[in-house]
C-alpha cells in the first residue's frame, strides 16, 4: 500500500487553491494614478451583489454545455456615482471578487446546469477633486 507524504498533500492543496482562486477577481475600472495638489475627499466602499447567471438554453443537463448569460449587470458607473460627479473623480478603481462563487457553484449542480447563484463582492475607490 502506497502512502503520500504530508508535504506532497500540502503542495497539492495549495496548488488547488491557487487554481481555483485564479481569475476570481476582475478589475472593471483602474485609472492610472494622477497627482493633484489636494483631493477634496477619498471615496471608497464595498458591497455584496448578485452576479447570478442562467443558461441560454435552459434545458436540464444540456445547460451544462451551453453559454450562460448574466442576470444582473455589474457596471462600474453605478458604484462610482456614489462618489459624486463623474467629471470630478480621478484615480478610480472598481473590482469584482467572485471567490464566493466557487462554493455557490453547487447551485448549478442542483439545478442541472440551468442557473448558478454567484454572490460577488464589488469594491470601489476614487479621489474626488475640487471643482475648478
Amino acid at each position: 500500500m502506497k502512502h503520500e507524504s504530508p508535504a506532497i498533500a500540502r503542495i497539492a492543496a495549495m496548488l488547488a487553491v491557487m487554481v481555483l482562486s485564479a481569475g476570481c477577481s476582475t478589475k472593471l475600472v483602474h485609472d492610472d494614478v494622477r497627482r493633484i495638489a489636494q483631493p477634496e475627499a477619498r471615496c471608497s466602499g464595498g458591497e455584496w451583489t448578485d452576479d447570478s447567471s442562467i443558461a441560454w438554453l435552459p434545458i436540464p443537463v444540456v445547460a451544462f454545455v451551453v453559454p450562460h448569460a448574466n442576470l444582473h449587470d455589474i457596471a462600474a458607473e453605478r458604484y462610482l456615482a456614489r462618489c459624486g460627479d463623474p467629471t470630478r473623480t480621478i484615480n478610480r478603481d472598481v473590482s469584482v471578487n467572485r471567490t464566493a462563487c466557487i462554493p455557490a457553484g453547487l447551485t448549478r449542480v442542483i439545478t442541472l446546469g440551468v442557473w448558478q447563484w454567484c454572490p460577488a463582492y464589488v469594491s470601489w475607490q476614487a479621489d474626488v477633486a475640487t471643482g475648478s
